[in-house]
């Protein structure tokens, strides 16, 4: 069994940090944009005269960096090569997006809102996948690009990660359908041009079947975003959306009609496997930033770093590090080989032990560095804040868990080759 990051993929790395150094970081110094990083982070980011969105010079930069990026040749790394792509592996992405991750703070990749040089772009994953001819001959090259997306609404306010009892239905009328519900956690739908709505369409609340998928335009006529919702870390891009007698037609159906809950999933599991990298990637930084500290400051004559109380913690947090990635390269060999939905246990322990983990080696840092550790001069609160997000998005720790002891005690059957668990 050969552990060793694949030579094309170590030699891809050393590619970014040359491209990051050579059009990336000037851009991130450019016109004083480094106060979108720096401890005016939050204050640049957010519009607070605009009820909290990102500012329009935020969200501008990022799109320049994507442009940067994707002329490049890398922001569409995950994609197939004739769209743009370099055939990028789930292996590959989660290496890449730890490394980025571990670099800290910046331009090169930003998990606040998913930015990064080397695109996230798990709708145009699912648009692949899952959209129809038409679908792709719109959807594909903007997509692609980063000049386009959708959001995604799959979360209700009375149900959270209940995803199978929902209250939204869609309601055949001749050639029609009618949407009536609501979403909430609505994220990047400040922007988007089309909701994803899941929407139930036969059967009955806890059913797995019967939720279908549409692509809703956000000017449709009947839908209302009813308001930002401010979060532990702004700006805000979440939002609570009600769709009255929308009416959409058959070509707005994404993925099959009745079929929506697939859709769902395998979005979940390649976008955890990706948030767990990266969620790795920010303890790290942690970690190291903490251990140069503990070396240089020498309260009462001598350096933190000799005394025990500073290392056996960070001890700990590095142990779990080299665990977890072991986990997490595994996992996503593992995806590559045999489907995304083959090792749908081990994607949930990656997902929310790297999660909590990064909280842990966030808080840790603070504490190793004390005051200036608590205050926005240094990023370990801002790390903090963002990814306690991720112990509740895209299924609740205790969601994953619960999927986890399911696998465990066979309440839950997920496609695994023979040899690898499950059934």
């Amino acid at each position: 069994m050969n552990f060793n990051i694949p030579a094309d993929l170590s030699t891809y790395l050393d590619e970014l940090d040359a491209f990051i150094e050579r059009e990336i970081k000037p851009l991130e110094d450019k016109n004083d944009n480094i106060r979108f990083f720096d401890h005016r982070r939050e204050d640049a980011r957010t519009d607070w005269d605009r009820g909290g969105l990102p500012s329009e010079e935020w969200e501008d930069l990022l799109a320049e960096a994507r442009q940067v990026a994707d002329a490049a040749g890398h922001y569409r790394y995950p994609f197939p090569e004739e769209y743009g792509g370099k055939n990028g592996t789930n292996l590959g992405m989660a290496i890449i997006r730890e490394h980025l991750a571990s670099k800290g703070l910046g331009l090169h990749n930003d998990l606040q809102n998913e930015h990064s040089i080397v695109g996230n772009n798990v709708g145009l994953l699912l648009m692949l996948e899952y959209g129809t001819e038409a679908q792709q001959a719109e959807w594909v090259d903007g997509m692609g690009a980063g000049r386009r997306g959708f959001a995604f609404g799959i979360t209700e306010p009375e149900h959270g990660s209940d995803a199978t009892h929902m209250e939204t239905k869609a309601v055949r009328d001749g050639d029609s359908w009618v949407i009536n519900g609501e979403k909430t956690w609505n994220t990047g739908i400040h922007k988007a041009e089309y909701d994803m709505v899941m929407a139930r369409t036969a059967g009955k609340a806890g059913d797995a079947n019967g939720i279908t998928a549409f692509l809703v335009p956000m000017k449709s006529k009947g839908v209302k975003i009813e308001e930002m919702l401010w979060t532990f870390n702004m700006p805000t891009d979440h939002g609570r959306v009600s769709f009255t007698d929308v009416r959409v037609g058959d070509d707005s159906i994404f993925g099959g009609e009745d079929k929506g809950l697939a859709v769902i999933q395998h979005f979940f599991n390649e976008n955890r496997i990706r948030q767990a990298a990266s969620s790795l990637g920010a303890a790290q930084f942690c970690i190291d930033e903490s251990i140069e500290y503990a070396k240089v400051r020498k309260p009462f004559g001598k350096p933190l770093a000799s005394n025990q109380a500073i290392q056996f913690p960070l001890v700990e947090l590095q142990t779990q590090c080299e665990m977890l990635r072991a986990l997490i390269h595994k996992t996503a060999w593992m995806m590559d080989e045999h489907g995304a939905f083959s090792v749908s246990d081990k994607v949930s322990m990656c997902n929310y032990w790297s999660n909590r983990l990064c909280c842990e080696a966030a808080d840790r840092a603070m504490q190793v560095h004390g005051g200036l550790g608590y205050s926005r001069h240094k990023p370990f609160e801002h790390i903090y804040r963002h990814h306690r997000r991720y112990r509740i998005t895209e299924g609740a720790e205790e969601i994953q868990m619960r999927r986890v002891a399911g696998y465990m005690f066979g309440f839950m059957k997920q496609r695994a080759p023979k040899g690898v668990g499950g059934e």
